[in-house]
Formats: structure tokens, C-alpha cells, sequence
């Protein structure tokens, strides 16, 4: 392949930037689209508009971060129904009704995305919530 036909190659993956989601705190994107799928990195309950956790509660940090996600999806013009899989990472699994009662309340009672919760021993900036969105883009 020469270098022409190296420069003139489609991206392989497209780096997702909002304003309407937090910037990023560390060394990584909001979100990368690949493959016919968009990969969000964790969120956590930051306002966007802020920079500030919304609360130290984990419902209204668990919503903030829902809407950080919509957010970034609707910046590739996606909803909530192409989200594919979430992983959830809680400080206290104690938090876990919490959670789904969070989760009814955003998405509704039926169509919820595959899931999984894992209780971790930090998170970044004090968090009580951190999840990461796999959604499909067609």
C-alpha cells in the first residue's frame, strides 16, 4: 500500500467530543465510534455545565451520569434505545436498588439494555457511580 493510499484510508475509529457531556478528566475520549458501534469511556456524575458532582447521593450522581451518556450518543445523533450493554460500577453494592429504581425511572420499565454491576473500592473524584455505554449505531 503506498502512502497516498494510507492517507486517503477512512478512519478506522472517530473520537466523539460534546460540550454537553463532562470533558474528559484524565488521558481519554468521551467516546470513540467504531466498528458500527460506539464505545462511551466511564461517566461519572459531573454536570457538564459545572465541571462539579451533581450531588455525593448516588440517585441523582446515577442520573447525572445517564444523561452525560445521552448526551454523547445524541452527539452522534443516537437515543437510548441503541445502547447496547452498560457496565455499572458502584462504591457500595449496598446502592444496587438504588440503582434500578434509577434505571426504571430513565428508561422506562420495559427495553432496558444488558447490564452488568460490580461493586469497586474507588472511583474517580469521590464518585459513588461510574458507567460506560456500548450502543449500536444503526
Amino acid at each position: 500500500m503506498s502512502k497516498k493510499d494510507i492517507e486517503n484510508r477512512k478512519p478506522i475509529r472517530e473520537l466523539i467530543q460534546t460540550e454537553n457531556a463532562p470533558n474528559a478528566v484524565g488521558t481519554y475520549s468521551q467516546a470513540v465510534s467504531a466498528g458500527g458501534f460506539l464505545y462511551t469511556s466511564g461517566q461519572v456524575g459531573i454536570n457538564p455545565a459545572t465541571g462539579k458532582m451533581v450531588s455525593n447521593d448516588v440517585k441523582p450522581q446515577c442520573l447525572q451520569v445517564l444523561k452525560n451518556i445521552l448526551a454523547i450518543l445524541e452527539a452522534k445523533n443516537l437515543s437510548l434505545v441503541n445502547i447496547v450493554k452498560l457496565n455499572v460500577y458502584l462504591k457500595d453494592l449496598n446502592d444496587f436498588s438504588i440503582l434500578n429504581e434509577t434505571f426504571i425511572e430513565f428508561f422506562g420499565k420495559t427495553n432496558f439494555p444488558a447490564r452488568s454491576t460490580v461493586e469497586v473500592a474507588g472511583l474517580p473524584l469521590g464518585a459513588r457511580v461510574e458507567i460506560d455505554c456500548i450502543a449500536i449505531e444503526s
